[in-house]
């Protein structure tokens, strides 16, 4: 004893069962797994719901840039080799830069006809920028040759106008042609030379690809210009500070987005989910930490005696107080670092152990043929671990002070009066 402070030393031996408290060691057992099962459900929860958001990002970006400069107006860019070597200039994290030409059209085929946005590339340079070379279900970048007007339609929305590789399709753009039977919309005939699917449904379903001298034309837009150059950086992430970096740079008339401007509320939304998430399986913790309370109150009224003889004994209140606050922290604490370890383990292994069920049921959580993503993914934040260990460890310490309080009000008289 002469090695423990009196409070830790005795609170350490309520925990402990006794001949005549198992009911209240198993309640306590209960109450430590319960905070256990919650931290774990908390941690790989919000794992998977990372590694979602990790998925869904690099997927989005796979086709999106990281950064955009473009041009007011619809001349667009006059020498757009001109601006990239400006950004290559300026101490960035640039990768790679390509330019682009974008509108909007209407894609028909046949009785078919759908909405789309319609994208000017080079061939030779937009791998920098983009993974759409590496998701071609048919054809290849490469077909984009100049005066050739081939397209490269996503997935589903070459189901959606029931077109394959070699079939024709009319693009119809917003200007108009002065014909001497009147104005008629420009158009184009273009043949299908690829199919894409990058697992965005935003891109699978509406993008149509061109090369970038075809859109142009078709656009009428002057000789040598683009709309604006697409750039990629190295760090996701550093896409604001890059931009910051940029904006002084950029003569009069031009500006620039980075990728958290454009899909902020995508992101914004993800990340509301997240916290709703967390506050809803906090409760799972709070009610374990509410079983805490029940088992500190009822080792309080099984040991009026003990307390009424500590007191007279010479212990003050708060020695008693403190007792029973180890007692439940104690509690609070085991649960806790046992769901860390069940969560941590649970959400680095998610990946593998989910494949395993499947296998060994006979089942399928995420059908391939409906959801993009058809495995869970997880991507522990370390973040996230601490604050959830905070909050387990604060509301174990919490439910403690009632109990605590209750028992340091002990009067010695009372206790012992039919002892």
């Amino acid at each position: 004893m002469m090695f423990k402070p009196l409070p830790f030393y005795i609170g350490l031996r309520y925990t402990r069962a006794k001949r005549r408290n198992h009911f209240i060691s198993f309640i306590s057992l209960t109450s430590m797994f319960g905070i256990a099962l919650g931290v774990t459900a908390l941690i790989t929860v919000l794992s998977v719901m990372n590694g979602f958001e990790k998925e869904l990002r690099e997927r989005m970006l796979g086709m999106a840039p990281h950064v955009m400069v473009f041009a007011a107006g619809d001349r667009g860019m006059a020498d757009w080799e001109v601006m990239a070597k400006l950004v290559r200039d300026t101490p960035t994290q640039v990768t790679g830069i390509a330019p682009y030409v974008q509108g909007q059209a209407m894609l028909t085929h046949r009785k078919r006809i759908k909405g789309t946005l319609f994208q000017g590339i080079d061939p030779a340079i937009e791998s920098e920028v983009s993974q759409v070379g590496d998701n071609m279900k048919q054809g290849s970048l490469q077909d984009l040759q100049p005066g050739k007007f081939n397209v490269l339609l996503g997935q589903e929305l070459a189901m959606a106008m029931g077109v394959m590789v070699g079939d024709k399709v009319t693009v119809v753009v917003p200007q108009a042609n002065i014909t001497p039977v009147g104005v008629l919309p420009r158009m184009k005939r273009m043949t299908v030379a690829g199919i894409f699917e990058v697992g965005m449904h935003e891109f699978d379903s509406s993008l149509v690809l061109m090369n970038i001298a075809d859109a142009a034309r078709l656009l009428r837009m002057p000789k040598a210009h683009v709309h604006g150059i697409n750039i990629k950086i190295t760090q996701m992430f550093d896409a604001p500070k890059v931009s910051r970096a940029l904006v002084d740079e950029l003569p009069i008339g031009y500006y620039i987005q980075d990728w958290t401007y454009r899909h902020a509320n995508f992101f914004r939304a993800i990340k509301m989910e997240k916290t709703v998430m967390f506050v809803i399986l906090s409760l799972i913790v709070g009610v374990a930490a509410f079983n805490i309370i029940s088992t500190l109150v009822m080792v309080v009224t099984d040991k009026e005696a003990d307390i009424a003889i500590l007191r007279t004994l010479g212990a003050t209140p708060n020695t008693i107080m403190a007792i029973f606050m180890v007692q439940g922290s104690l509690i609070g604490v085991f649960g806790t670092l046992l769901g860390l370890v069940g969560g941590v383990s649970l959400a680095l292994n998610v990946e593998t152990i989910i494949p395993s069920i499947e296998q060994a049921f006979n089942v399928q959580f995420l059908d391939s043929s409906v959801y993009y993503i058809s495995d869970l993914p997880s991507e522990l934040n370390w973040d996230d671990v601490r604050n959830i260990g905070i909050l387990s460890l604060l509301l174990s310490l919490l439910a403690t002070l009632y109990p605590a309080r209750r028992a340091a009000k002990t009067q010695p008289a009372e206790a012992l009066r039919y002892e």
